[in-house]
């Protein structure tokens, strides 16, 4: 089976020259949205996504989304047009991307990390620095905790030249959001491809896990989750030290109540796998430990180098790069191929992807090397 088709996809531009970027294609949802803008700003290219989650049951942009695309076309004093919820196509002229203090609120529980993802690749490439202010959930479903943001994303994507601060000033719950996170960054000249470390295994060596409560749930709670998790990992990793935290969060710092965890895994190269839960209503607090654990050990015995979130993360790092970089990975994701397409879609970075044995690849990207142009003569 073809993992990857051969050729790069066929580029289509409407009457203005807007590139047109088809949104129902694969993983179908807010990723096409994220990278696409993204690439849009940092290169300049105007688009055109249409059919925007045209497979989801409530078609179109979310407010989420929408906050996402606002952010973009402010970094760049870009033009977005069709910028309404339920909106099924939208337009994005992008124009030079600015400095200084930018702020978005998704106004609900949106994930300030899906926002990051897509704002924080651009400010790279601004004239100096900048500072992120993002409102809306830290630690929500279907998106990366805060904590896997900083703990394993952030020093991975320091392997490429990108380098932010993040400042979790108060952490928002579903269904209320009301967390706050301030993020700064430096621009830098280009990012460099990485070749070596993202392929070497290593030996697992460390795992730590967070645990936490907060709002009106009791604190007893965050220790069970700890219990359930220390259960699963002493059976499938007896030898490996585990360090744990189990808290309640302060009056404050917390809006909402919430139960979760974040588990960490180190391998002796520097490998990051992460493993990660909330609490459902109604449900017994162990499970969440459980369901954390069985998502670590699953990433952990994929056999490759990133887990199967970052894979698809870092692909955007991969396409700006200059050079080469490699990356071994367990399956391929439908994120992981989403994002690969529409990097191939928009740029001319070169892709291949290796079936090394089953369930176990070797992605493989030369990256077109795009310079900050404000920088080239510092």
């Amino acid at each position: 089976m073809e993992v990857l088709p051969k050729d790069a996809p066929s580029k289509e531009f409407d009457s203005d020259g807007y590139q047109v970027i088809d949104g129902s294609v694969l993983e179908g949802g807010g990723q096409i949205l994220r990278n696409a803008a993204a690439l849009s700003c940092i290169l300049g290219i105007p688009i055109r996504v249409k059919n925007i989650r045209a497979g989801r049951d409530k078609p179109g942009l979310r407010p989420q989304h929408l906050s996402g695309l606002s952010l973009i076309a402010n970094l760049c004093g870009g033009r977005l047009e069709n910028g309404s919820v339920g909106s099924c196509e939208i337009t994005l002229k992008p124009g030079p991307i600015g400095a200084g203090q930018f702020i978005a609120d998704t106004k609900t529980a949106g994930s300030i990390c899906l926002l990051m993802q897509a704002a924080v690749p651009c400010l790279l490439f601004s004239p100096g620095p900048c500072t992120l202010v993002l409102k809306g959930g830290t630690n929500c479903d279907m998106a990366p905790q805060i904590d896997y943001t900083t703990l394993i994303f952030k020093p991975i994507a320091e392997r490429f030249g990108m380098h932010f601060d993040v400042d979790i000033k108060r952490r928002g719950y579903y269904p209320k959001g009301g967390g706050e996170v301030e993020v700064k960054s430096q621009p830098v000249k280009y990012l460099v491809g990485v070749s070596d470390s993202l392929t070497q295994r290593g030996e697992l060596v460390l795992i730590n896990s967070r645990s936490f409560v907060a709002g009106n749930l009791p604190a007893h709670l965050s220790n069970k989750v700890s219990q359930s998790i220390s259960r699963s990992l002493k059976q499938n990793f007896p030898k490996v030290e585990l360090k744990q935290q189990s808290l309640k969060e302060p009056d404050g710092a917390a809006i909402g109540s919430g139960l979760g965890t974040i588990i960490v895994a180190e391998t002796s190269t520097g490998c990051l796998f992460g493993g990660s839960a909330l609490g459902k209503p109604r449900s017994p607090a162990e499970e969440t430990g459980e369901a954390a654990a069985r998502e670590i050990i699953e990433a952990l015995h994929s056999g490759g180098c990133v887990d199967q979130y970052l894979q698809d993360q870092l692909i955007l790092l991969m396409t700006l790069a200059k050079g080469t970089t490699k990356l071994l990975c367990g399956p391929l994701t439908l994120h992981t191929k989403t994002a690969i397409h529409v990097a191939r879609l928009m740029t001319k970075a070169e892709f291949t992807v290796e079936n090394l044995e089953q369930n176990k690849f070797l992605i493989t990207c030369e990256g077109i090397g795009h310079l900050n142009t404000h920088l080239t003569e510092a």
